[in-house]
């Protein structure tokens, strides 16, 4: 049977629809797009808002005092630096958060991996882990305080008990998902209950833990800067709450700002290390 060119079935047709349906370049579902268009995303997303800032900032629509330009934050960030405390602050944020964060991965890798791998482990402590979870980190700090007193113990172990139990219950769930036919490959093949775990499932699992540490170091972050809000004698966040005594807003602009680009290259440095380790899991 033969088809008319000007039918709604003929092949003219057919691939001018087909042509129609295909995503803009912007809309492609889950596809790469071009370099350009990446990079040019990229720093539109940094750039753009900072315009829109500085345009808002002059424009006389707001109090200055309340919303310094980014001009007058830079000129702030120099006045700290030129006073050595930026360094010193950072330092402090840095130690505690980096002595908190590795203090759970140490024990909640593993744990993890336990709960995953064995359904027993994972019976005995998931109903707790699942109660103390949603238990918020900055309600354990009154006990923290009168435990540890106010030195740098209680700082980190707010940073500790507020990453550990989403830590630990990430990774439980990457291991659960551990397809079954590289475990029964694995014993086919005659390998042991322990190699099946170390050289197996725990290299398996390694990109999903990776995955975690990026999305609870931002926790980290925030716990760091509640704790030296309350008691501190230096630390991004002691800073920023001496500035908003004095209602110096372009310094709180200042570290916050400082505070971002710093969990930035943490992310970053997380995802080479990821790109370095894991390359079988990474397009």
């Amino acid at each position: 049977m033969s088809v008319e060119s000007g039918s709604a079935y003929s092949p003219i047709t057919l691939l001018a629809k087909r042509k129609s349906m295909q995503p803009k370049l912007f809309w492609r579902l889950g596809e790469p797009i071009p370099s350009g268009l990446n990079w040019g995303l990229r720093t539109a997303s940094v750039v753009v808002p900072i315009f829109l800032w500085w345009l808002l900032a002059n424009s006389g629509l707001v109090n200055p005092k309340f919303l310094p330009s980014p001009v007058e934050v830079i000129a702030a960030f120099g006045r700290l630096w030129e006073k050595g405390l930026f360094i010193d602050d950072v330092t402090a944020s840095v130690r505690r958060v980096g002595i908190g964060f590795l203090l759970s991965a140490i024990i909640s890798v593993p744990l993890g991996i336990g709960m995953g791998a064995f359904a027993a482990v994972r019976s005995l402590l998931e109903p707790l882990i699942g109660i103390v979870r949603y238990m918020p980190a900055p309600a354990f700090i009154p006990l923290l305080i009168i435990y540890l007193g106010l030195d740098e113990a209680p700082k980190i172990a707010l940073i500790f008990i507020g990453v550990i139990f989403f830590n630990t219950l990430m990774i439980m769930d990457a291991v659960k998902f551990v397809p079954k036919h590289l475990l029964e490959a694995t014993y086919t093949l005659g390998g042991s209950r322990a190699q099946t775990l170390l050289q197996v499932i725990t290299p398996y699992v390694v990109p999903n833990i990776l995955d975690a540490f990026r999305i609870n170091m931002a926790a980290a972050w925030n716990l760091v800067v509640v704790a030296e809000l309350i008691a501190a004698n230096e630390g991004l966040g002691k800073r920023i709450a001496i500035a908003q005594k004095f209602f110096r807003t372009d310094e709180i602009f200042a570290y916050l700002i400082v505070l971002g680009v710093i969990g930035f290259l943490i992310d970053l440095s997380l995802k080479l290390l990821l790109k370095a380790t894991c390359k079988w899991a990474v397009d």
